[in-house]
């Protein structure tokens, strides 16, 4: 019986892996249904949010919208919060992730007390993440006033996350083409767009790890045209109400008290202090107040077409926000700031930064290290490019786990470690690039993205104070080793010298060598 008791486990393996394909097989989505199209509502002039927007522009130019930059987290969730609690006609909600957790359930308890009071709520969502959370979206788009729609929802429906992919393996197109925007809009009023998802660890509330990253607060016209951008993908084919992906099995009174259930879960909201660090008081208090501080300015939206997702790689990069930005950042004459947490350049990048370099500009890319990052993959791919883009000229910093936290600029990181994700460039501290769009080729090519180009150097200077002040530590400045094949890790040390690292700092051997076995195998395009 020992000897038998193998082949017995391996048979059971066989047989479980057939078993596995052949759902994977199965799993599918009921056909499409037509449905009359739904549009932003326009007539806000009376709500209080539209007011407000109204009086507080320049009368000289009604081309000028008005922006605040938000780089702390606790101002940056507020800024949504309080949108949410002012709206009295519709709330346009676009995320690539909203997470089960403290930041979500508030968030979502927020659109359904708007939803109460008769706001309509539209809520989109990429579907990739939702993984066990079908209840909760299930549960409050029951309410009245509330409609949630999934973007290019897996086939199958398993509370696992894992289990959700393998069982959609059969359809591997769905699962990588996401929709990665986010956006949230109030009486097509105002609007918070830039590069924060909504989880606990883009709003200082994770315990191993916190995300540095950047939103900004709009008004004006260029709120329209996102509200614009946001219906072509409302009322995308792509965009399924949940009810024909997860059937309401309660009746309306009990999946209403099952979300007041699963939200009263949540922490009380993040806690804020009277003034940010560029000293501007809470979003909520001004919109109270009415005296908001915003820099008024020419913008220029980028948004991806949602059928993005449908194209060869080719066809959807042209006319895509990556190509939008990548055509500014291109018109830079002097200098360009870019920062990404996920930088592969390639050879479109390279062939564009040594251009620039050779007419005179100077480049300066912000990315994660190997500690930082959340995508190892993501900077293998980058590390294959970097000691090139040292040798044309390229100043490259990393952000270093345990280091850039402890400014106190961009939050309070706690125990937990730093990570870049906002996505931002400054071109030739003149105009402010802000959005959801990595600089690589998924962002390019394969998910569809959202980016703002501000005209504005009163912007820019508030985002250099930002950064400026006593040794602000971006983390490890990079260098070429003495005869220009190895790369050095700088680092300031308590009496302003420098400390050199031959190697990468920290202890990776394990991840570069999970990143040596898989990268040749999923390869460049797949980043």
């Amino acid at each position: 019986m020992a000897a038998s008791s193998p082949i017995r486990r391996l048979a059971a393996l066989v047989w479980a892996a057939v078993a596995l394909a052949w759902l994977a097989g199965c799993a599918g989505l009921p056909p499409p249904q037509p449905r009359a199209p739904a549009m932003a509502i326009t007539d806000v002039a009376d709500t209080a949010l539209g007011q407000l927007a109204r009086q507080r522009a320049p009368q000289e130019s009604e081309s000028l919208s008005g922006f605040r930059l938000l780089p702390e987290a606790a101002f940056a969730f507020d800024a949504r919060i309080s949108l949410a609690r002012h709206a009295e006609k519709s709330l346009d909600v676009q995320y690539y992730l909203i997470q089960n957790d403290d930041v979500g359930l508030l968030l979502l308890r927020e659109l359904r007390e708007a939803a109460a009071r008769g706001v309509r709520v539209r809520l989109l969502v990429d579907d990739l993440y939702t993984a066990g959370e079908d209840e909760v979206f299930s549960a409050l788009s029951a309410f009245p006033n509330v409609e949630v729609r999934l973007f290019n929802p897996l086939p199958s429906r398993a509370d696992s996350f894992a289990l959700r992919l393998l069982f959609s393996l059969g359809d591997f197109g769905r699962i990588n083409h996401r929709m990665h925007n986010k956006l949230l809009v109030a009486d097509n009023s105002f609007a918070v767009s830039g590069g924060r998802n909504i989880a606990n660890e883009y709003f200082m509330r994770g315990t191993a790890a916190n995300f540095i990253d950047m939103d900004v607060l709009s008004c004006g016209p260029v709120v329209r045209r996102m509200s614009e951008g946001f219906d072509r993908y409302w009322n995308s084919e792509h965009a399924w109400p949940i009810e024909r992906i997860v059937p309401q099995r309660m009746a309306a009174e009990e999946a209403h008290k099952r979300f007041d259930a699963l939200a009263a879960a949540a922490l009380p909201d993040v806690r804020i202090r009277p003034r940010d660090v560029l000293d501007h008081s809470p979003v909520g208090e001004q919109l109270a107040t009415g005296k908001l501080e915003l820099q008024w300015a020419t913008s220029t939206l980028f948004v991806d077409d949602p059928a993005k997702i449908t194209r060869t790689s080719e066809a959807a990069y042209e006319g895509s926000v990556t190509a939008g930005a990548l055509g500014v950042i291109n018109s830079a004459k002097r200098e360009v700031k870019i920062g990404s947490p996920y930088f592969i350049p390639g050879a479109r990048g390279m062939a564009m930064m040594k251009q620039a370099i050779e007419r005179g500009g100077r480049i300066t890319v912000v990315t994660n290290s190997l500690g930082a990052t959340d995508e190892p993959l993501a900077y293998a791919g980058y590390e294959r490019y970097r000691a090139d883009m040292l040798k044309i000229g390229v100043t490259i910093y990393e952000i270093a786990p345990r280091l850039t936290g402890r400014s106190g600029r961009f939050g309070d990181f706690g125990q937990s470690i730093s990570r870049l994700h906002a996505k931002l460039a400054v071109i030739d501290g003149e105009r402010f690039f802000v959005g959801s769009m990595n600089l690589d080729r998924r962002s390019a090519a394969v998910n569809t993205e959202m980016g703002l180009v501000i005209d504005s150097p009163a912007l820019v200077a508030d985002y250099e104070r930002l950064m400026s002040g006593e040794r602000v530590s971006l983390g490890y400045r990079l260098r070429l080793a003495p005869g220009g094949r190895r790369v050095q890790w700088l680092e300031y040390d308590d009496a302003g010298g420098d400390i050199v690292h031959e190697d990468e700092p920290g202890e990776f051997l394990w991840l570069r060598f999970k990143n040596w076995l898989l990268l040749p195998i999923v390869g460049e395009e797949l980043l």
